[in-house]
């Protein structure tokens, strides 16, 4: 067995749980409650780098995820959408997805620390698997 013989399996999701994701990451970008050309483009990056959004357009997603921004007063309370996944291999990816933006745009601030505790508890993402997520992404983005 070798140390991807795992990725080999295929967990159920439904279509949505695609928007979802992408809504996610969406919600990291803009955890100050702007949503910059700077933070789209790191967005569209791995939105063209990921496997689950092959067929989708992203300027349909982004007005999606606009969309449920938009039911909500704030950023932290729209990652309440995010319980919606169905599938827990999403929400764990969901999560590495927002820790790495959080990461790449420098030192995560206070709304940054916000949105992430909110999504941990939204997707009931595991102390332990947070706690692991961080200390990898914080290798890649060492200096």
């Amino acid at each position: 067995m070798g140390l991807f013989s795992d990725l080999k399996k295929k967990p159920t999701k439904k279509s949505s749980d695609d928007v979802l994701l992408f809504h996610a990451m969406i919600c990291m970008a803009a955890a100050d409650g702007v949503l910059q050309e700077s933070e789209v483009a790191s967005v569209e990056a791995f939105f063209v780098a990921l496997p689950e959004f092959r067929t989708h357009n992203f300027h349909n997603l982004l007005q999606e995820s606009n969309r449920l921004l938009g039911k909500h007063d704030n950023v932290v309370e729209a990652v309440g959408e995010l319980a919606n996944i169905e599938s827990e291999a999403v929400r764990n990816k969901a999560f590495v997805l927002a820790v790495d933006i959080a990461l790449s745009a420098g030192a995560p601030g206070e709304a940054e620390e916000l949105v992430i505790d909110a999504m941990k508890d939204v997707m009931d993402i595991d102390d332990e698997l947070a706690a692991k997520v961080v200390e990898v992404l914080a290798l890649k983005y060492a200096q």
